[in-house]
C-alpha cells in the first residue's frame, strides 16, 4: 500500500470511527454553521454558542438512534 492509502485510511478511520453516524451529524451541523456565518445571519459569538449547542444536540440524536436500535436486539 502506497504512503497516501495509508494516511487516508488513518484519516477516515479517526474521522468517522466506530459510528458513521456521529461523523455525518458532525460535517452537517458545522456545514449548516458555515452557511449561517457566511451568509452573515448571525454574529460569530452567537454561531459560536449555537455551533456548541448544535454538536451536543446532534450528538445526542445520534445516540439515542443507536441506543433505541440496538435496545430492540
Amino acid at each position: 500500500m502506497t504512503a497516501w492509502k495509508v494516511f487516508g485510511r488513518f484519516w477516515i478511520d479517526f474521522i468517522i470511527g466506530d459510528d458513521w453516524k456521529v461523523a455525518a451529524a458532525v460535517v452537517t451541523a458545522l456545514s449548516l454553521l458555515v452557511g449561517a456565518l457566511s451568509l452573515g445571519v448571525l454574529g460569530e459569538a452567537e454561531l459560536t454558542v449555537l455551533g456548541g449547542v448544535v454538536m451536543v444536540a446532534a450528538f445526542a440524536v445520534g445516540l439515542a438512534i443507536d441506543v433505541r436500535r440496538n435496545r430492540g436486539g
